[in-house]
């Protein structure tokens, strides 16, 4: 399986999680109650599957690797990417802040998380389809099958040293549980 593959199977995951978080923002925003530890498993998600693994694989491998083969990274594709994994990681960042004023006492905290977290929602769909219709499709013209080998071995240590094992099967569970309550 070509790397860029393997990217797009978590994309999916991502959108699945991306469908539960605006649900759960329609619930707190139409007044309902939602179980403060299913944000919270979400926020893990996002910071350890998404960013540190999932974008990791990206800027620490596959970006240098697709620079290297000739796609601009300054004015390209490749740096409207890391632009926008700095945007998610910044309203990942202020989610976290809202989740503690709420478990601090601070009333109206989780309404005003619904605000990053459609921001989120609606940066990382946009920022997939031009992943998977735009910057992928260019990598895998540029790289060779040499390269790509080397790439797909390097994403699963990447992954085994940034998340360590079963995490990313656990995650694909949390998903699963999470689509269903919310779907």
């Amino acid at each position: 399986m070509r790397p860029t593959e393997e990217l797009k199977q978590e994309h999916s995951g991502i959108l699945r999680i991306l469908d539960v978080v605006e649900k759960i923002s329609e619930k707190i925003t139409g007044g309902e109650s939602v179980p403060i530890v299913h944000i919270k498993q979400i926020l893990e998600f996002i910071q350890v599957f998404v960013d540190k693994c999932h974008h990791g694989k990206e800027e620490d491998i596959l970006f240098p690797a697709m620079e290297a083969a000739g796609i601009p990274r300054e004015g390209g594709p490749i740096g409207m990417m890391l632009t926008e994994h700095e945007m998610g990681r910044k309203l990942t960042a202020d989610m976290n802040k809202l989740v503690q004023a709420h478990e601090d006492g601070g009333s109206g905290s989780l309404m005003v998380l619904t605000n990053p977290a459609l921001q989120y929602v609606n940066l990382l769909r946009s920022h997939i389809w031009k992943e998977n219709n735009v910057l992928y499709p260019m990598g895998d013209e540029k790289l060779s099958p040499e390269q790509q080998d080397y790439i797909s071995r390097e994403f699963e240590r990447l992954e085994a040293e940034r998340i360590g094992p079963g995490r990313h099967e656990a995650f694909h569970k949390l998903i699963d549980t999470l689509s269903e309550i919310y779907g």
